[in-house]
């Protein structure tokens, strides 16, 4: 038998800053672009009732874990869930099992925020957010610690809920955080411009794009999904979380190529490479950049050994014990 930690939503729930997520998961990207391995998620579907269930891994050698996602959305609960197993990479035993839920947009805004470190030119302080949900505000806490921003231009289609957001963050970031009442007015002017919706259609104008504004777009995690048009994919230094999902699941990537506007060669790096200095990212203050964010084990895996530790060091969450197969299998 080996002991193993379970945490709680609860459990994890303020362990860890933004910043602190965005290090761990810099140095997780780092590692990926020196050759760890991760994969695309893989999708399933139900039609009666609906919903999705989602799973994708990584190994994190130099962290020492290795472990992934796996989470419903929908069905018969009409919820979501996530749940988050950690291994220990030298010996393969189960290190913890996380509720994803609460670390979900941190560790999610962290790779944005990683993103638009390694992609955004160095004097950028207008920042764009299209969305106001809990993905958006990932974003923003995470991406605050990268940049000084000044002015913070939020947009969502429900007026209450774009005010609500702004209130929010004007009272905690020293920007000024103001809503806007349209995409347009949020993204024109912008340095940085980040998507954190469920749209099917573009929600960012490529018209409305300056030379040298960075894009972070997290929205597009299935081919139907779509918040950048096939201009802005065009025009752009395109860089996913991971080559193989742009072709994937990676919907503004996907229809910009159907519409024949770019060719798969249009992938410049993932995220890791430019992290770990392989491939370069931004080489000119008036180039264009994507980053194509959708999810991977990378963050994941990085996140959740980052929780464990500090719940560990603090004496949280419980016991469970997990049977190596040697002994279950054999019944000694």
């Amino acid at each position: 038998m080996t002991d193993t930690l379970f945490l709680t939503s609860s459990d994890v729930d303020t362990l860890a800053t933004p910043a602190e997520y965005v290090a761990a998961v810099r140095d997780g990207y780092r590692q990926r672009g020196e050759g760890a391995p991760a994969q695309p998620r893989s999708k399933f579907l139900r039609e009666d009732p609906a919903g999705m269930f989602t799973a994708y891994a990584a190994i994190l050698p130099d962290t020492g874990a290795m472990g992934g996602y796996m989470y419903s959305a929908g069905f018969g609960a009409a919820d979501g869930w996530f749940m988050t197993p950690l291994f220990d990479a030298e010996s393969g035993a189960p290190l913890a099992l996380l509720d994803g839920a609460s670390m979900n947009p941190f560790k999610t805004g962290a790779v944005g925020a990683v993103g638009v470190d390694e992609l955004a030119r160095d004097d950028a302080d207008t920042l764009a957010i299209i969305g106001s949900g809990a993905q958006a505000r990932g974003q923003l806490h995470a991406t605050a610690t990268v940049r000084e921003f000044t002015d913070v231009r939020v947009y969502s289609p429900t007026p209450e809920n774009r005010e609500a957001f702004a209130s929010d963050f004007d009272d905690a970031l020293e920007a000024d955080v103001r809503a806007v009442d349209s995409n347009t007015a949020a993204v024109t002017g912008a340095d940085v411009v980040i998507t954190a919706t469920q749209a099917s259609e573009p929600v960012v104008d490529g018209d409305d794009l300056e030379p040298g504004t960075h894009v972070t777009a997290m929205g597009q995690y299935s081919p139907d999904k779509r918040e950048l048009d096939a201009e802005t994919i065009a025009r752009a230094t395109y860089v996913p979380d991971l080559r193989d999902r742009a072709t994937v699941d990676a919907g503004s990537f996907i229809q910009a190529l159907e519409e024949g506007a770019i060719t798969e060669d249009h992938v410049h790096a993932e995220l890791g490479d430019v992290v770990a200095g392989t491939e370069p990212g931004r080489t000119s203050d008036d180039e264009l950049t994507v980053f194509d964010s959708g999810g991977t084990g990378i963050e994941t895996v990085a996140a959740a050994y980052l929780l464990y530790e500090r719940a560990s060091e603090r004496g949280l969450g419980q016991t469970i014990e997990f049977a190596p197969a040697s002994e279950a299998l054999t019944g000694n």
